[in-house]
């Protein structure tokens, strides 16, 4: 297998191309298109479409600046560009949408954006207006509308139309794209991507004119994200779901990100955020990752290897710190700050590139293809060549530190001794000047009789005494001579005017000596950058390396991909890790071609038995383990969900507008390879109109095939879908019981059966009861009830209109079942013909029966 597909087998296939044009002139000033009220400035309101405001957003996502394109005809053709300012990626797609552009924000919210450009002309402004500041546009186009109503928080900027070019956004690529092997698969890929170029255009423009941001020539990681490889899930629906954030609260980690996360990288934790908003959909990958999650879990030695191995990556961000080194290797001055900056960073790259041979020696041995992989991308000869010249210019023992004066004397002696005459020259004098500094300190304690210590603060020294100590010496107040006194906790914070006059000598000898290790360092970076390409493919590897351990980390089955969806005793993940052990009810699910719409009745527990089936198989497609005593997916194109039943203030919308709006995306997006979790459409209006509503969409469903469970309190549904063959009927058991404290209730166990819920008429007689209603009351209720009951069951079983329904239903069944057999069985000889006995039987049962 090729590294290409190695990764394909991971994140979705990605490519890359490059180069760089400078152009500063305005660009354009932030425009937010929104009134003092936050709405749109628009004369003419666009509906409300099936998205919702935000998908639930992780603590790690990124900060993406995307360029949008949009194509003039009628395909609704959109190019997207998003550079990551953080890490110095740049993922450039192109793919064709649907009218509520539900495609496009759902990869704006896997490149969660800090900035948004668009054309000038999508906000139908004159460049004078743009430059002046004059008066918002009375219209714009709808994809900037959808946007807006997306992401209220990100500010649309707009770009001249003159600098969306897909030649000179090729030119780009071709310069800025770091050598490596996937590049030439980029540039092919990205040949004939008019949208895509030209919005690589407008953003790198941008970065260099308005953000200030300049990459050295074969910096970047920039690849052709490829769409077609991941299951689509609309925002709403992450959101709801909870895949990335709680709805209740973002800090809380009740969500499937933080159940799933225990990654130790920064690049790790991106890459489950974006696996869970577009889990994987090729199946061979699919199966990489458990085959290596599964070996993880079964070879307890190599779990810890890799573990100890990840461990000295702990909050180390490969792809900020690459990015960091390529942007100040661009620039043409250097502070001691920056200098400061750039000598902790290849601190920091030095001690990346030791601590992967850990990594690849515990991946020794792997049987999995893909942790094969992974050793090999580690082990690029590039990454020894980094090693060895980082190894030549710096000094082993000094340690990168995050602050403090052991942070500074490691900056400090970074470059080894005897490279540079200047260097150790300024080396000793800030050598001095901080022995001065202690002598002083030392001189002053003597002659005040005090216990002061010295403390690194805010680029020089300050002393530090502690209350207790100036009592214990009988003194009420510090000796004259000290300036700047503050109290800070039980102590005393203060300077004195000669420790000024030493702290300003040892900051000019440090600042030179900065200065003159980030001139050898620069020179380093000059000579590794065009090994970077090496260093994006190890963040990549160490990244999903680090993702797939934390899988293993919280793994409880393998599941398995057969094209029927078979959960035995599954769990909800996140309720799992919130109620206490024992109390949540485990749930069955089997659904086929046979039984590919379900209608979920009951009077509660059908929200949590649909998410969790959802949240399920979006950790199957992603590579994970289950909770579950035995689990079978299908793959699927789409996850589409309607699961709010709130009105939406924002957009004006009421329940039954929102429910529409959801339908309506959910229909235009559907194919039969969709999962579909529908809940309680159509309560927004009358019962009869929500009835046919209901029941519309659901026969539109049912031709496609797609696998659906169709929650309702419609019991109508049931008598007038039944009889489609593909249609099963399911409810949610209730134990009933009389509770001291209320006089009456029922228990709801969320516990799914098979069969259409009878009894769910006798509730409200249950309740009667409980509530200690007259007895003849009760009897006549009960009476009339079951001879109502009695007479449709009658009229249904004498329907011969229901006995063709029966026989069909067999019909699929049987089919599906011997599709089955034939293509997943293991059983032996003798068990398999017993089975296929008992289907035989069941089958001339039916047969008898309805003929």
């Amino acid at each position: 297998m090729s590294t290409t597909d190695s990764i394909a087998l991971t994140t979705r296939r990605t490519f890359t191309r490059t180069t760089s044009v400078s152009d500063t002139h305005s660009i354009g000033r932030p425009w937010t298109g929104r009134s003092a009220g936050g709405r749109l400035n628009t004369a003419q309101s666009r509906p409300g479409t099936g998205r919702p405001q935000t998908a639930a957003s992780s603590k790690r996502e990124a900060s993406y600046v995307l360029a949008i394109l949009e194509g003039r005809g009628m395909g609704k053709e959109v190019g997207i560009a998003a550079l990551d300012r953080d890490t110095g990626r740049v993922n450039l797609i192109q793919l064709s949408d649907v009218p509520t552009y539900v495609k496009t924000l759902h990869q704006m919210h896997l490149h969660y954006p800090s900035l948004i450009l668009v054309p000038d002309t999508f906000l139908s402004l004159s460049d004078a207006s743009l430059l002046s500041g004059g008066k918002r546009p009375n219209t714009t186009s709808v994809l900037v509308q959808s946007i807006l109503e997306e992401f209220d928080s990100a500010p649309v900027e707009p770009v001249m139309r003159k600098y969306w070019s897909d030649n000179a956004g090729l030119e780009f690529v071709n310069h800025l794209c770091v050598e490596d092997d996937e590049r030439a698969a980029t540039l092919v890929a990205l040949s004939n991507k008019y949208y895509a170029l030209s919005a690589a255009c407008a953003l790198f423009k941008h970065a260099e004119a308005k953000l200030n941001l300049r990459f050295s020539a074969s910096s970047l990681r920039i690849r052709y994200v490829q769409v077609e490889g991941t299951m689509m899930i609309d925002p709403e629906t992450a959101r709801n779901l909870e895949l990335v954030s709680n709805v209740m609260s973002r800090r809380s980690s009740h969500s499937l990100f933080g159940i799933l996360d225990h990654s130790y990288t920064a690049m790790a934790a991106r890459l489950l955020r974006t696996t869970l908003l577009a889990p994987v959909t090729v199946q061979s990958a699919i199966d990489a990752r458990l085959d290596v999650v599964d070996e993880l879990v079964q070879t307890e030695e190599r779990f810890h290897e890799v573990k100890d191995a990840l461990k000295a990556f702990n909050k180390i961000d490969f792809d900020k710190l690459i990015s960091s080194l390529a942007s100040s290797e661009a620039r043409e001055t250097s502070s001691a700050k920056t200098a400061s900056s750039r000598v902790s960073q290849m601190l920091n790259l030095r001690d990346v590139v030791k601590n992967i041979p850990m990594l690849a020696k515990a991946l020794q041995g792997s049987r999995s293809q893909l942790l094969q992989v992974i050793r090999e991308m580690i082990m690029d000869e590039r990454l020894e060549r980094i090693e060895q010249l980082v190894g030549e210019s710096l000094n082993d023992n000094a340690m990168a530190q995050k602050g403090g004066l052991g942070a500074v004397n490691a900056r400090v002696y970074a470059v080894k001794a005897n490279y540079n005459r200047l260097l150790d020259v300024a080396r000793e004098t800030y050598k001095e000047n901080v022995g001065d500094i202690f002598a002083l300190s030392n001189a002053l304690s003597q002659e005040h009789d005090l216990r002061l210590m010295l403390v690194w603060q805010d680029n020089g020294f300050v002393f530090t005494l502690k209350k207790n100590d100036l009592e214990e010496s009988g003194m009420k107040e510090l000796p004259k001579g000290f300036v700047n006194v503050v109290g800070k906790k039980g102590k005393w914070v203060f300077s004195s005017v000669e420790l000024k006059k030493r702290n300003a000598r040892m900051k000019d000898a440090l600042d030179e000596t900065l200065i003159l290790s980030d001139k050898i360092i620069a020179d380093l970076v000059a000579e590794i950058i065009v090994d970077f390409g090496a260093l994006y493919k190890a963040s990549e590897a160490v990244a999903l390396l680090d993702m797939l351990w934390g899988f293993a980390h919280v793994s409880i089955v393998r599941p398995e991909f057969t094209g029927t969806l078979a959960i035995k005793s599954g769990r909800h993940p996140i309720l799992e890790g919130v109620q206490a052990a024992g109390t949540l009810v485990p749930n069955d699910v089997y659904c086929s071609e046979a039984s590919s719409f379900q209608i979920v009745d009951g009077l509660a527990g059908k929200s949590t038995y649909l998410r969790q089936i959802a949240l399920l198989a979006v950790m199957a497609m992603s590579g994970s383990f289950v909770p579950a005593e035995y689990a079978s997916f299908r793959i699927h194109d789409a996850l589409l969900t309607r699961l709010s039943n709130d009105d939406d203030m924002e957009k004006s919308l009421s329940t039954f507008a929102n429910e529409m709006a959801s339908s309506a995306m959910i229909l235009g997006i559907a194919t039969e390879h969709s999962l579909i979790l529908i809940d309680e459409v159509g309560r927004g209006t009358s019962p009869r109109e929500g009835v046919g509503i209901s029941h519309a969409i659901a026969e539109h469903l049912i031709k496609l095939k797609s696998y659906v469970f169709f929650a309702t309190h419609f019991n109508e549904l049931v008598t007038t879908l039944s009889r489609q063959p593909s249609v099963v009927n399911l409810h949610l058991s209730v134990h009933r019981s009389r509770q001291t404290n209320t006089n009456f209730g029922m228990a709801f166990q969320y516990k799914i059966v098979d069969g259409a819920p009878d009894e769910l008429t006798h509730y409200g007689l249950d309740l009667a009861r409980l509530a200690d209603l007259p007895e003849d009351v009760l009897i006549e209720a009960r009476r009339v009830s079951e001879k109502l009951t009695e007479i449709e069951e009658r009229k249904k079983e004498e329907s011969k209109f229901n006995k063709v329904a029966v026989r069909r239903k067999a019909m699929l069944r049987l089919k599906h079942q011997l599709t089955q057999v034939l293509d997943h069985s293991n059983l032996p000889d003798e068990e398999l013909v017993d089975y296929l006995a008992r289907m035989q039987k069941e089958f001339a049962r039916v047969l008898q029966k309805t003929l």
